[in-house]
């Protein structure tokens, strides 16, 4: 089995390393179109077990005809881009015949037209399959399906720094160099309906183990899933993101004064984005140092019925940077989860065919096998 990576980033190494380690995989592709950061990851790796099985190379994936060649060499491809090049990924292997699983999702806009782009092509590609998007909404399907009705679903999930420190006591665990605050609203589920709310709104304190005390607050229910038969009449529903405490006030306010806007403004002639300010603004001190620790933090809860009496249900996760190798906690959670249903494609254990969410079809079975 041969497994091609895109992306040599905070995340791709940590996916390139989980299928490397697999007695079944004989072969690991990674690519990026940063040579220095392809020839970091490469150094990191190669003594890693599984190394040998391991090479690199520079790939630009706007080339969609060398793209589509080199993912046609291998069973499957893990995707671990930046957002804007998710939409090209998702093309080539479309192209190529060949499964595709992404860490995140393709732009919205892009959706219907890759969506039938996909089907047409009778591949299968699956987005947003790390821990959040991914696991989290893995696992809430999971918990619902042991209910006889679901009412109430909540997730929180969050990675943080393990040391908190000015200005927002975050650090961007995931890499980039672009900070998650998000333009407009956030949905809860409320009466069975999605419903607008201020994000960063209900912000409350929750304990994880060994961790201590945090916050979460209002994020963005994910419509969809709604859609799962499982979830068929659920009530109340929130998908919050976990942070230290004082996190969503501070984001509140950057909120509130349109500093996540990414709609460009006019500033003396020049027009400028004043999301793209605040992240070259903030960058220098919420980036990842070498020295830098981090934590995964996720809790899922299902509440309903089971055999006529009231039932609840939990998933918790707290995981942390791994010492040994030297991966963070959230490429850990996210890459290795990319990397482990990208074989289960390749060894042809989803036969779907088609642009999916994880949770569309890792259930069952297939999710023991995960």
């Amino acid at each position: 089995m041969k497994i091609l990576v895109l992306g040599s980033g905070l995340i791709g190494p940590a996916s390139a390393y989980n299928a490397m380690s697999d007695p079944d995989v004989s072969h690991v592709t990674l690519c990026d179109i940063n040579q220095q950061q392809l020839d970091t990851a490469q150094a990191k790796l190669s003594g890693m077990e599984g190394g040998e099985k391991l090479s690199t190379a520079r790939l630009d994936v706007s080339d969609q005809a060398a793209t589509a060649k080199l993912m046609a060499e291998h069973d499957a491809v893990v995707g671990a881009l930046d957002r804007p090049a998710i939409g090209l990924g998702i093309r080539a292997a479309a192209a190529a015949g060949v499964p595709l699983v992404d860490l995140l999702w393709p732009f919205e806009k892009e959706g219907a037209e890759l969506k039938q782009l996909v089907e047409a092509a009778g591949s299968l590609v699956i987005v947003g399959c790390g821990v959040e998007p991914g696991l989290t909404e893995i696992m809430a399907r999971y918990l619902a399906e042991k209910l006889d009705r679901i009412d109430e679903l909540h997730i929180k999930c969050g990675g943080i720094p393990e040391k908190p420190t000015p200005p927002l006591g975050y650090k961007i665990v995931f890499g980039g160099r672009r900070l998650p605050l998000w333009e407009g609203d956030a949905h809860v589920v409320e009466n069975g309906k999605l419903k607008a709310v201020p994000r960063y709104s209900a912000a409350h304190t929750v304990h994880f183990p060994g961790v201590g005390e945090c916050e979460a607050w209002n994020e963005e229910f994910f419509p969809w899933l709604m859609d799962l038969k499982a979830l068929n009449g659920l009530k109340h529903g929130t998908q919050m993101t976990v942070r230290w405490p004082g996190y969503a006030q501070k984001a509140s306010v950057l909120w509130e004064l349109d500093l996540v806007r990414t709609k460009p403004i006019d500033v003396d002639g020049v027009q400028v984005a004043p999301k793209a300010l605040l992240d070259a603004l903030l960058y220098p001190h919420v980036k990842m140092e070498e020295e830098d620790r981090d934590i995964t933090c996720f809790r899922v809860e299902a509440m309903g019925e089971k055999k006529g009496r009231p039932r609840q249900y939990k998933v918790e996760m707290v995981d942390r940077y791994d010492e040994e190798l030297g991966f963070t906690s959230m490429a850990r959670t996210t890459g290795f989860t990319g990397a482990i249903v990208a074989r289960m494609a390749a060894r042809g254990e989803l036969e779907a065919k088609g642009l999916f969410n994880p949770e569309q079809i890792i259930a069952g079975p297939l999710f023991e096998r995960l």
